[in-house]
């Protein structure tokens, strides 16, 4: 079963925009799995907050703690893109989760810097391997697609990449 990588950011608007387009391209296209990489579109130390190092942890913490993924995506892209959250705080996180995973055992996890690493490792892969240069972006089989800076990607644009596939 092909992989493909879907890069994004919880703060941009743009990856916000195709997310829910996106799931409903997928289910047409049932042989495609989906590596999901949260990145930072702007890593520290740039100037420009809110910085998403907590929100690409706070995926990984989910997916151990079986949350339902969709829903955590659209909470996390309503409340960072949308509502403009302050998710470098660990506890506004725990209010985002609530109802999806254990509140108190998802902060241990986020404040133990468990899956740091995570942020490195995600944003090396799509800014130094992959070529990535704004979100979002995917990459399968040898393809990519990258946004336009400013722009992002329409759905037609999305759909003919997963047809190519």
């Amino acid at each position: 079963m092909p992989a493909m990588q879907f890069f994004y950011d919880y703060e941009c608007p743009y990856s916000k925009r195709i997310y829910a387009p996106l799931v409903e391209l997928l289910k047409q296209h049932p042989g495609i799995c989906v590596e999901y990489r949260p990145v930072e579109a702007h890593p520290r130390p740039e100037n420009h907050p809110p910085h998403t190092d907590l929100c690409v942890q706070a995926y990984y913490i989910a997916l151990e703690l079986g949350a339902d993924m969709a829903a955590f995506h659209q909470r996390m892209f309503q409340c960072v893109s949308a509502e403009r959250r302050n998710v470098e705080i660990p506890e506004v996180l725990g209010g985002i989760v609530e109802g999806l995973v254990d509140q108190a055992e998802f902060l241990a996890i986020l404040k133990s810097g468990k899956y740091e690493k995570m942020v490195t490792e995600n944003d090396d892969l799509a800014y130094e391997k992959s070529g990535v240069w704004a979100t979002p972006a995917f990459r399968l089989n040898g393809k990519r697609l990258d946004a336009v800076e400013g722009v992002g990607l329409t759905v037609e644009q999305i759909k003919e990449f997963l047809e190519q596939a």
